[in-house]
């Protein structure tokens, strides 16, 4: 999600639930990186498998991610702040329409809520993205202790909401990046994922505002921002149903950020 006022924002409501979830990590079960949950065990066995884990994990470059995968008439679709059991569904029916696979920019706190959506993002092909416990768009002011609870714990809430895939990326709330949390995302085989084209879809300035964003801005990259939780995403879905087809015309593939 772009940077915009308010903080936290509309996830301020489930703050004290993410801190509940932070509280309850160390006692959490341990997930592989795609697949199968191993039950919880002794605190020694749980060292040991994490330590494991950690090993088994492929770092990727700490730099953040904004080509596509299709080469330079790709086009990535991002879906930040999700999912949302309105409009999450809708947004999936339009990618399926059309043929389109995109990346799934997650809370953690939206994932745990929602895991048959999440679910079902994973089964439809598209990737997931880790986008912190809280939405705190001023991570970048706090320490590297919160940092890391915010992208670790969303990461795991992920992974265990999806059955155990993994996001492939981190996305800071409001581009809210620092060396730090890029290295620790890396770390965990999470690309940090940027933006080249934000449709402020958010601010619901209307569907032909939005696709007349996406025609004017899509020269300066391929990576596009729509979101698909946080209030009323009609125009989204809406946009989404009018550019498909459109780019599609114009010779566009669609694709995933690179890692």
């Amino acid at each position: 999600m772009a940077r915009h006022g308010g903080g936290r924002g509309w996830y301020g409501k489930v703050l004290g639930a993410a801190l509940g979830v932070t509280v309850l990590a160390a006692g959490a079960s341990i997930w592989t990186a795609q697949a199968g949950v191993v039950g919880v065990a002794s605190p020694k066995a749980r060292t040991t498998a994490s330590a494991t884990l950690r090993s088994a994990v492929k770092p990727v470059s700490v730099t953040i991610a904004h080509a596509s995968d299709q080469g330079a008439r790709g086009v990535n679709i991002t879906i930040d702040d999700g999912p949302d059991p309105v409009w999450t569904p809708q947004v999936l029916d339009v990618l399926r329409e059309y043929g389109v696979k995109a990346t799934f920019c997650m809370v953690g706190t939206q994932a745990q809520a929602h895991p048959d959506l999440v679910k079902k993002v994973v089964a439809a092909g598209h990737r997931l993205c880790d986008h912190s416990v809280s939405h705190d768009t001023t991570m970048d002011k706090k320490s590297e202790a919160y940092q890391s609870r915010e992208i670790l714990d969303a990461e795991r809430m992920i992974t265990e909401a999806s059955g155990g895939v993994a996001p492939m990326y981190y996305r800071a709330p409001g581009g809210a990046f620092t060396p730090y949390s890029r290295k620790l995302a890396a770390s965990r085989g999470m690309r940090p994922l940027g933006w080249n084209v934000d449709t402020k879809d958010f601010e619901q300035p209307g569907t032909d505002a939005i696709v007349a964003t996406v025609e004017r801005e899509l020269p300066n990259g391929p990576t596009v921002l729509f979101h698909d939780a946080g209030g009323d995403r009609s125009e989204t879905v809406a946009a989404l149903r009018r550019i498909l087809p459109r780019l599609k015309e114009q010779g566009y593939s669609f694709g995933f950020p690179v890692r």
